[in-house]
């Protein structure tokens, strides 16, 4: 890079000015056009909404936004430019500091007045931050009730019940005295055997943090692993996706999920299960109903969409894919596969979706519109639980609630995850909830590793550069009872970890929020100084996210339809689509491996354990 010179006509402060400038003006532009669409369009609806909620909330300091509420609903009808001058308009807390600008006018003469529909605009989204957080909520609602809702009602009475399910003690001190204990013995551990480890130095020296962390080198490719796939692809060829699927069913009986919305079926049922394969390979691959019926059956396109209106459910499809993964788990030959895990790998995918309304989200990660789809993935690439997200959700939430509802007969014990999937927050809970998360850090480097009293001082030399503060003991023991009550509400369901992460991370200062930060540094601790002195871990985890990553490239073969693309923006149809996506790939996982990227839906297919077997035998001369 070149810098202009001194003197010249612009200098780099004349840049970075401009720069701030250019910013500030853009940002004032996106205001000027929220404001006219406000006004101009979405205002009627907003108002009609208005009519039919019932806001409230049970903290004080959010009173200005409910007397702001209040305010609106007094002059809805009103088509003014200014509110009234005798009224008592709530500022504070309710308009932000860059839109008073645009709020408030000053005539030439008299008082301030405030712009009506600006401020009804600033209004709604002081409403919306305090809903995401449900420091407000609505009345007779589900996801935005009362968040003393979320929590289960009978704690009191079952208290013991709720700890032994989460298999924590009672007492606060002996629950801090087991983290503090595996604290000291690991920190300990690294400390000992930094030394001797090759691939990590701790220095204040480093420029880019205290932790210099050198990854684990590729592995070798198995030695007949090439010549396998081969032998496997000249004695059984391809097989077409759809004969997968119907070999799926038929060996499992999963199509008997998928009941009808009804109680009375004159379908015959041969005829049933042609059709119900054809639908969920439209909806699966992507290519639409139209474009299956006008291949070579006896169907016609009205009777797939009939059948589907009836018979194609989100909750059918879940338990459809259940039921192969169940199977397949049963029916694994230990010789072929090798013994069974207790840990899945999970990792989100982006799906493209047609722009067509304001629900449309950006991401910008992957920087294009669409949808999340995060993914359970056990070792075997037999995935055990997917979700359909906005584009805003928590990957830290989806980790959580795929362990927690996944409703296979694996023991999911451990969940590997890339730095998104994790957060200090993250780490307390499945502490909580009584399971191992396994990220893999991005910024490993600037790390920073927990002591556990203040009389860990001058214990640990070696590390002293990546140490900070001691762990607030007393903060956990305060707030124990609460952690395993949000926990429970968590293990049981009356609460989703979306909505308790929502509420805890925008409002800090939540006590119980506090501690759990608390909790996940000491668990984040403990994971770190294993991870960096571990190099068997480290691949183990690097591992487990390769078969994420491997799963994510089948869907760009198998969603082939439309591009890859969602070509519609509601919520259950692309539900369906992600769903019977993830029933495919059940089956495909249960039945085959995947052949080098064709769009033509065709794979290699493994009938049986012992066709594998018989396989390895041929190439290694077994």
């Amino acid at each position: 890079m070149v810098f202009p010179a001194a003197g010249g006509e612009k200098t780099l402060k004349g840049l970075v000015a401009e720069l701030k400038a250019t910013n500030a003006e853009f940002a004032r532009s996106k205001r000027e056009v929220f404001k006219s669409s406000y006004s101009n369009h979405y205002r009627s609806g907003l108002m009609k909404l208005l009519g039919v909620l019932d806001f409230r909330s049970s903290n004080d300091q959010h009173k200005p936004v409910m007397d702001a509420l209040k305010l609106i609903e007094r002059h809805k009808g009103s088509s003014t430019t200014y509110l009234p001058l005798g009224e008592t308009i709530p500022l504070e807390g309710v308009v932000r500091k860059d839109w008073m600008e645009f709020a408030l006018f000053t005539p030439d003469k008299g008082p301030k007045r405030v712009m009506r529909t600006v401020y009804e605009a600033c209004v709604f989204q002081a409403l919306r931050d305090r809903l995401r957080c449900k420091e407000i909520w609505v009345v007779g609602a589900d996801k935005w009730r009362n968040p003393d809702d979320d929590l289960p009602d009978d704690f009191e009475v079952r208290r013991a019940e709720y700890y032994e399910k989460l298999n924590k003690p009672r007492e606060a001190k002996v629950f801090t005295a087991q983290l503090q204990a595996e604290m000291r013995a690991e920190l300990g551990a690294l400390d000992t055997k930094l030394p001797k480890l090759p691939w990590v130095t701790i220095s204040g020296k480093h420029r880019n943090g205290a932790i210099k962390f050198t990854e684990p080198e590729p592995q070798k490719e198995p030695k007949n692993l090439r010549k396998l796939k081969k032998a496997i692809r000249k004695k059984w060829g391809t097989v077409a996706l759809i004969d997968i699927l119907k070999e799926a069913a038929l060996r499992t009986g999963m199509l008997k999920a998928l009941a009808p919305v009804g109680t009375r079926e004159a379908i015959d049922e041969a005829k049933l299960l042609e059709r119900l394969l054809l639908i969920a390979y439209a909806y699966g691959t992507n290519s639409g109903i139209s474009s299956v019926a006008s291949g070579e059956h006896k169907h016609t396109e009205e009777e797939l969409r009939y059948t589907a209106r009836r018979y194609l459910t989100a909750g059918g499809l879940k338990d459809a894919g259940v039921e192969i993964a169940n199977a397949t788990f049963a029916a694994r030959s230990e010789a072929v596969w090798g013994q069974g895990t207790t840990t899945v790998a999970s990792d989100s995918t982006h799906f493209k979706a047609w722009d067509r309304n304001i629900f449309t989200e950006w991401h910008s990660r992957y920087g294009g519109r669409g949808v999340l789809v995060y993914w359970h993935i056990e070792k075997g690439s037999m995935a055990i639980h997917s979700q359909l997200l906005n584009c805003t959700a928590s990957e830290v939430a989806a980790a959580i609630e795929g362990m927690m509802r996944h409703a296979t007969t694996m023991q999911a014990e451990g969940n590997y995850v890339d730095s998104h999937g994790q957060s200090e927050i993250g780490f307390g809970l499945t502490r909580l909830l009584g399971y191992d998360l396994l990220p893999r850090i991005k910024q490993i480097n600037k790390v920073k590793l927990y002591r556990p009293g203040r009389e860990d001082e001058d214990t640990y030399e070696r590390l002293a550069d990546a140490m900070t503060r001691p762990i607030r003991w007393g903060v956990i023991e305060n707030n124990y009872d609460q952690l395993i009550k949000y926990a429970t509400a968590i293990r049981v369901g009356t609460a989703s970890t979306e909505a308790i992460l929502r509420r805890f991370t925008r409002t800090a200062s939540h006590p119980v929020y506090q501690a759990m930060l608390e909790v996940g540094r000491a668990q984040k601790t403990i994971f770190v100084a294993r991870y960096l002195r571990d190099r068997d871990l480290q691949r183990e985890i690097q591992e487990g996210l390769n078969v994420v990553e491997g799963w994510n490239g089948a869907n760009d073969i198998i969603f082939f339809g439309k591009s890859g693309e969602l070509s519609g923006n509601r919520r259950d149809q692309q539900e369906l689509s992600v769903l019977a996506l993830h029933l495919l790939q059940t089956a495909l996982s249960g039945n085959s491996e995947p052949s080098t990227a064709e769009n033509s839906g065709h794979y290699i297919h493994v009938d049986e354990p012992e066709v594998a077997v018989e396989a390895i035998g041929d190439v290694t001369g077994g």
